[in-house]
């Protein structure tokens, strides 16, 4: 088990998008988090105190966590540095990059030397099988996105507290390594090879009472060409009989992708649905989870107005307005 509580490290992250580790942990689990550590040049701030490791230990800090995803998932020497210093003051070190802690000899070397863990959460520790597409007792609801970081995670964990407020039947399912630092627990699907990633979603997803849900975290884009085969192995291995489409409105271009526009609502629905229903052909479309962070209030609520009347469909913010009319309409399938 990773123990708590944390020191959240933003290294040099140049944006709030690129620390979204961190920003998860301190909104869902904020008992958790004691303060941040940044690096000059950082260009985001949680709100949490500014410490140094040894203040940090000193507040009772107990493992540094790495809250940075950056592109390509790796460490770097400026990193490097830092995390040395903490396994030598006496923190365990969690990680939910692709460049793996235990990869690297001087972290390994140091660990050992001070009695130090090191956990990678995006390593799969399961001999996860082949899907095979039998249909599974239970219900699934899995949100979608128009882009990758749109708020698929933020919208599970909303839904998760919104039905379980309601009296409903309902399990979060991380599949990324934030869901899994908040959680402790799920599948790291994107470090999951190729041909088993649809039945680890299977795994994930198992046989359940008939009014259970499980709300699966959704991850990637059907759109984003560097990330869309993760999001269809979970529409075929989720086998939803639930979607929910997600969606940031100010942004000017997909994630990383400068030469690619988001799609349409209505493009994600058509497409999204079409796929899931090779699945489960029983599958709807729900609700809409609309993400407006940096958006006014006003202009916020003009806009959820909008959508709605343009979809048919309840449309939310379920960060800053809660996820009840989602939890309704799951409630009414």
């Amino acid at each position: 088990m990773i123990r708590t509580p944390y020191l959240l490290f933003l290294g040099d992250a140049p944006d709030a998008l690129a620390a979204k580790v961190a920003y998860g942990i301190r909104d869902w689990r904020p008992e958790n988090c004691v303060g941040q550590y940044r690096l000059e040049g950082c260009g985001t701030d949680l709100g949490l105190a500014d410490m140094s490791l040894s203040e940090a230990r000193a507040a009772g800090a107990e493992t540094l966590v790495i809250g940075v995803a950056n592109r390509g998932g790796v460490i770097s020497q400026a990193w490097k540095k830092v995390l040395v210093m903490a396994l030598e003051e006496g923190f365990d070190l969690a990680s939910g990059l692709h460049n793996l802690l235990r990869d690297e000899p001087d972290l390994v070397a140091v660990a050992e030397a001070t009695g130090r863990a090191l956990h990678d959460v995006r390593v799969p520790e399961v001999a996860y099988p082949i899907a095979d597409g039998v249909k599974r007792r239970g219900k699934r609801v899995l949100a979608v996105g128009t882009d990758c970081s749109v708020g698929k995670m933020y919208t599970g964990l909303a839904l998760d507290r919104a039905m379980r407020d309601k009296g409903m039947k309902a399990t979060f399912r991380p599949t990324g390594q934030t869901g899994i630092l908040i959680t402790g627990d799920g599948v790291p699907l994107d470090a999951v090879v190729a041909d088993f990633m649809a039945g680890s979603v299977e795994w994930l997803t198992p046989d359940n009472e008939d009014d259970h849900w499980d709300i699966i975290e959704g991850q990637g884009s059907l759109f984003h060409v560097s990330y869309s085969g993760v999001s269809l192995a979970l529409i075929h291995g989720g086998q939803p009989d639930a979607l929910i489409l997600c969606h940031e409105p100010v942004r000017s271009h997909m994630r990383g992708l400068p030469g690619y526009s988001l799609p349409s609502l209505e493009a994600l629905r058509d497409t999204a649905l079409l796929l899931a229903r090779m699945a489960n052909p029983a599958c709807e479309v729900v609700g809409i989870s609309i993400n407006t962070q940096h958006m006014s209030a006003e202009d916020a609520e003009r806009y959820l107005q909008e959508v709605e009347a343009r979809m048919g469909l309840p449309s939310v913010d379920p960060f800053r307005q809660g996820a009840d009319r989602l939890a309704d309409a799951l409630a009414a399938l």
